[in-house]
């Protein structure tokens, strides 16, 4: 088949009374160009997979997931399907706005980047579960990581295919999408797009993932550092303790506190030494399952249940593959 230009992946979880509408956004906003629409359904338990079944346009492909696995797992999904030279992301709740993909595109094609990310400067949800959250999580991540982009939390993004087929996305790594664009050493701009109220279904978003978010944050900064060198951390702290070890075995022995008797003294300076041996041991292990983990690539995080294509050659026809 031939390749066309922009893919748009919408990865839906119980989405039913939104599937139509955005589709006719999309259609309308991209007439222009060659294109396809990769719709994910990561396990709906309402009508959304029939809705999207009941829709006939041959730039559609439906994939159906065996489960309901996570939005970073149905995001991997559609981007591997993707054969467009751009992807594009956005959620299926009408919120993003398909008329800002056009001049995303051009920004990317202009300023020759790799990803383009998408401000909500006028966010229309809610400020308590939403919008500060998303606000303090984006100042940690411009502290931390030092990455100044100010709506991490934006769906609508534009990828050149390469990057985004690069990235890995296991857990729920979507949220850090463009963190990990940018230890690829992917080029990236934002710029400001849309934002719409939610009107059809509810929200998927509340206060309980602030830890889950803060959690994934700790670890990808831990994945910027040593990743490649897991030794630099464990193995560092491993010969630290061995070399303090006996230093501080001396030293306990040498305490006068009447509590403490010289066998237990000596015994602290052993259990700091073991201490030592296991974080060095820990970073051998990590250096071997990292090696492991890049040769034994090609393993999913999702299992694709069923694809649905239009049949080109039969005019408005949905059949299974």
């Amino acid at each position: 088949m031939k390749r066309p230009y922009v893919s748009v992946v919408v990865c839906v979880y119980n989405e039913a009374g939104n599937i139509k509408p955005l589709l006719l956004q999309i259609e309308s906003a991209l007439e222009t160009l060659d294109y396809e629409i990769i719709y994910v359904n990561d396990g709906s338990t309402d009508q959304t997979l029939k809705e999207l079944l009941s829709v006939r346009h041959e730039r559609l492909t439906i994939i159906d997931l065996q489960k309901n696995y996570g939005q970073s797992a149905a995001l991997a999904a559609g981007i591997d399907a993707a054969r467009g030279t751009f992807i594009v992301t956005m959620d299926g709740d009408q919120q993003n706005d398909p008329l800002d993909i056009i001049p995303m595109i051009r920004v990317a094609e202009e300023q020759d980047v790799d990803l383009v990310v998408g401000y909500r400067e006028c966010r229309q949800d809610n400020a308590w579960l939403r919008r500060w959250p998303s606000q303090l999580a984006n100042s940690l991540i411009r502290q931390t990581v030092g990455l100044r982009i100010d709506d991490n939390g934006c769906a609508l993004k534009v990828f050149r295919a390469d990057v985004a087929k690069r990235i890995g996305l296991y857990g729920e790594r979507h949220r850090f999408i463009t963190i990990l664009a940018h230890f690829d050493g992917a080029r990236i701009v934002q710029l400001p797009v849309r934002h719409h109220p939610r009107l059809i279904g509810q929200s998927k978003y509340g206060l309980g993932r602030i830890g889950r978010v803060l959690s994934d944050l700790f670890l990808l900064l831990f994945l910027k550092r040593y990743l490649h060198k897991p030794m630099h951390l464990f193995g560092g702290l491993g010969l630290l303790m061995l070399l303090s070890g006996p230093f501080l075995t001396m030293r306990f022995l040498w305490v006068t506190d009447p509590n403490i008797n010289g066998i237990d003294r000596f015994a602290i300076g052993i259990v700091w030494l073991l201490a030592g041996m296991q974080f060095l041991a820990f970073g051998l292990i990590l250096d071997l399952q990292m090696r492991t983990y890049y040769e034994s690539q090609g393993k999913k995080n999702y299992i694709i249940r069923r694809t649905y294509r239009t049949v080109v050659h039969t005019a408005n026809l949905l059949q299974a593959h």
